[in-house]
């Protein structure tokens, strides 16, 4: 993978917010070309990798963490949690969000299982490693990308604008910590079939999102994805 500058590959405040562990992300880039070498297949596409990004700093109302890419060929397209929009069935995990978006706000998912419409509203979906091999979830953890994530949660935290962040399950709830005590967090497990039904189902996420948005003068997020 060959690594552009930062303000070709994201928007141009987080180009400048990520400066720092610019080296980080070119070291990764080497890291993937040696995984290629090996023979391994990355997820998401090398487009995709920082489309998290792609909408601006300044524009992030909601948070939400994920893990890593879907490790299937064919699903991560760079939003955690989101697929292309070709992909059927849905991943499990994605088919309990939605079942709890319509439990939560009565809103009917839609057959697809892409949330570009969510990133837009400035709600971002950031996995907190960027790459996996095909068919290895977990495999590119601490090589390096958690120091990249690390500094956008921070440079989120940073700014001085409303935010709040939905963390499902321990990963992003340590992540998520690094964003302070007065960032307004909504918490549960993680919406996996091994833990949705421990304390996913019923914990309200999208309308105690809107309600803590409301609490800081934001207006809600149409959460629709029709």
């Amino acid at each position: 993978m060959t690594v552009k500058p930062l303000e070709e590959i994201m928007a141009a405040d987080w180009a400048d917010a990520l400066k720092p562990v610019e080296p980080t992300i070119r070291t990764m880039g080497q890291f993937l070309r040696e995984e290629h070498k090996n023979g391994f297949h990355t997820l998401p596409a090398a487009e995709n990798i920082f489309r998290a990004f792609q909408e601006p700093l300044s524009s992030v109302r909601v948070l939400i963490i994920g893990q890593d890419p879907y490790p299937t060929p064919g699903h991560a397209m760079g939003l955690s949690f989101s697929v292309q929009d070709d992909v059927r069935p849905l991943p499990r995990s994605l088919t309990n969000i939605y079942r709890e978006l319509r439990s939560d706000l009565g809103v009917e998912p839609p057959e697809h299982g892409d949330l570009s419409r969510w990133s837009r509203q400035g709600i971002m979906l950031l996995n907190r490693c960027l790459t996996v091999r095909a068919g290895e979830a977990g495999s590119h953890r601490n090589r390096g990308w958690e120091l990249v994530t690390d500094a956008a949660i921070q440079a989120l935290a940073s700014r001085n604008q409303p935010l709040v962040a939905i963390l499902w399950g321990r990963d992003a709830r340590n992540a998520g910590a690094q964003l302070g005590p007065a960032i307004p967090k909504i918490e549960s497990v993680h919406p996996s079939p091994l833990s949705a039904s421990r304390g996913f189902f019923g914990s309200r996420p999208f309308s105690r999102a809107n309600e803590a948005l409301a609490s800081l003068g934001e207006s809600p997020v149409d959460w629709n994805l029709g």
